[in-house]
């Protein structure tokens, strides 16, 4: 498949749960076209910022069936789509699954568009990783922080 645009997310949390935050930097293949994102959380989950950062990746494109690469340091997201896992988890409704929320929200946006996904390491390099990780970490750092409603009602329940 011949790509359009590649996405480019990284996700932070600090103290995981903490404040954290997500990056994404987003870019037109063949055209000089980038863009970058990102928003910060005063309680969540660096496997949460993760997800999301590829979530909000996917909804900003404004066409469907974009054929797009989505590259992510998080095996914990890749797996989970490569591997096929997240189509079995819906198949059973979540049941014992984290971040059933973030997942439902993604096979939405994720059925609009023609997507791959490419697993790369962290902090090895590579400058749209680098700068997804610098904006995720701002963001985790603001002194305004959107709440995470889902993960701070479900935190709620251990007390």
């Amino acid at each position: 498949m011949e790509h359009q645009v590649h996405i480019y997310t990284d996700g932070a949390a600090k103290g995981n749960p903490g404040p954290g935050g997500y990056g994404i930097v987003m870019e037109w293949v063949g055209k000089t076209y980038r863009k970058e994102f990102f928003e910060g959380f005063r309680h969540t989950t660096n496997n949460r910022m993760e997800l999301l950062a590829v979530i909000v990746g996917l909804e900003k494109l404004k066409t469907e069936s974009t054929k797009v690469l989505v590259v992510s340091d998080s095996k914990y997201v890749v797996d989970s789509v490569l591997k096929k896992w997240v189509f079995g988890w819906e198949k059973k409704g979540y049941i014992g699954k984290k971040n059933p929320d973030l997942w439902k929200r993604f096979l939405i946006v994720y059925r609009k568009h023609q997507v791959d996904f490419k697993w790369i390491k962290g902090h090895n390099n590579h400058p749209q990783n680098e700068r997804c990780d610098e904006l995720a970490v701002m963001a985790s750092i603001q002194n305004t922080l959107s709440v995470d409603a889902f993960y701070e009602k479900e935190d709620d329940k251990l007390f």
